[in-house]
């Protein structure tokens, strides 16, 4: 049976409107102010994007830049968007993996010319690591643009302390384009003991060390890092619209082996592997994601590493058939955890299958002691233990220097 049609009059429709139109104003504004704030807390801008902010201070200047294949301003590189300014750029430092992001790990980088602007490239990684006065001479600026990912071990930190001890030393100031840390959400690991320094560990910071590079230069200079006290004029572009819990998933990979934001955020756990005999998959599509050894008792799993020009060109048993784990189907990926290199400690069963070099493990983990707990059978929470102390002074260090919100305790 159809229901009862209700007639409206006109003056009824207009007392009805009286009543509903400040409620659907209000839910208008309170919807267009949430989708304002997503939209606000989503939207990063790294400094580079932010021209406004640095190209009047290089106008009429000579600049070198520090820079790599992550130093986009959109989809245009700093170098040629510097040049559409009419900035002159003098030369290029390139750190390891090179200019253009296309060397191996440990490759050594050659000085050069870039092909596409005719600007000369100084290599510095390889027997030159520090910008010498003569390469210093004619600047007014260095800029700094490059992507991190918050490890202690990944040099683009020790390319920065050379940087900026070249700049404190022959005057030039140095400008950070800032950018997000995909790792900057947390701190974890040993602190660096100093005896230990080396290019894969310069600073007295844990494996994770929760800052981005406009923070971590700060810190430099800061906490008298640079030595014979020098101090780096230093100006740092910040990121708009970020905060150490923001997520930050990489718009172009930050080097060969790190390919996404999965390897990105597992490098921290899987770095230590590299002074053993365990492949973590360099030579195969997924490097920083798999777990594997050339032994079927050790997983279900396998791959088989092989040359990858650029990437890996002479990976850990290289075409052998590695068995282990696959971490590319994590529900969620882990923070930093030893979980993983301890468990395949003790599947090995012997010392020489594990261990390769307990030098390159010392200076990994910044810590001597940490060979020796792993060896000694120690459990994760006992190691993490012998930790706390110098974590907790670096994490009240850290609080001096930081430009973003953090949730850190």
């Amino acid at each position: 049976m159809p229901g009862k049609i209700i007639k409206i009059t006109p003056t009824q429709w207009e007392r009805i409107k009286k009543i509903l139109s400040p409620t659907i104003i209000l839910l208008a504004l309170l919807f267009l102010l949430i989708c304002s704030g997503i939209t606000k807390e989503a939207k990063i801008i790294p400094g580079a994007e932010q021209p406004e902010k640095y190209i009047p201070f290089l106008k009429g200047e000579k600049a070198a830049l520090v820079v790599n294949q992550t130093s986009m301003v959109n989809d245009m590189h700093l170098i040629d968007f510097l040049l559409t300014k009419n900035i002159g750029i003098e030369k290029i430092f390139a750190p390891e993996h090179g200019f253009r992001g296309e060397a191996e790990a440990g490759a050594e980088i050659e000085n050069g010319t870039d092909a596409n602007t005719g600007i000369p490239i100084v290599s510095l990684y390889g027997k030159n690591k520090k910008p010498t006065p003569e390469q210093m001479g004619n600047l007014d600026w260095v800029i700094f643009d490059i992507q991190d990912v918050g490890c202690r071990f990944y040099t683009y930190i020790s390319t920065l302390q050379y940087v900026m001890e070249a700049c404190a030393e022959n005057n030039v100031p140095l400008m950070i384009l800032d950018r997000p840390n995909p790792n900057g959400d947390y701190v974890d690991g040993p602190v660096l003991d100093t005896a230990l320094k080396s290019f894969v560990g310069m600073h007295p910071v844990p494996v994770v060390h929760g800052c981005t590079l406009g923070e971590f230069a700060q810190m430099i200079n800061g906490e008298s890092w640079l030595g014979k006290n020098l101090k780096c004029k230093l100006k740092v572009i910040p990121v708009a619209g970020y905060t150490h819990s923001t997520t930050y998933e990489l718009p172009v990979k930050p080097s060969p082996n790190l390919p996404n934001y999965r390897a990105v955020r597992l490098y921290p756990s899987l770095c230590f592997f590299e002074a053993t005999n365990i492949s973590i998959g360099r030579g195969t599509t997924f490097p920083f994601q798999v777990i594997g050894y050339p032994d079927s008792t050790m997983g279900r799993f396998s791959f088989t590493p092989v040359s990858i020009k650029g990437v890996s060109e002479h990976p850990k048993h290289k075409g052998k058939t590695c068995y282990g784990t696959d971490l590319r189907n994590l529900s969620e990926i882990p923070r930093f955890t030893l979980k993983y290199f301890i468990d395949y400690f003790n599947k090995a069963g012997s010392l020489e299958l594990f261990w390769s070099s307990k030098r390159w493990i010392d200076l990994l983990s910044g810590d001597t002691l940490f060979y020796h707990q792993v060896n000694n059978g120690l459990t994760e929470a006992e190691i993490r233990k012998s930790w706390q102390p110098e974590l907790e002074k670096y994490k009240q260090t850290r609080k001096k220097y930081l430009l973003y919100p953090d949730e850190q305790p």
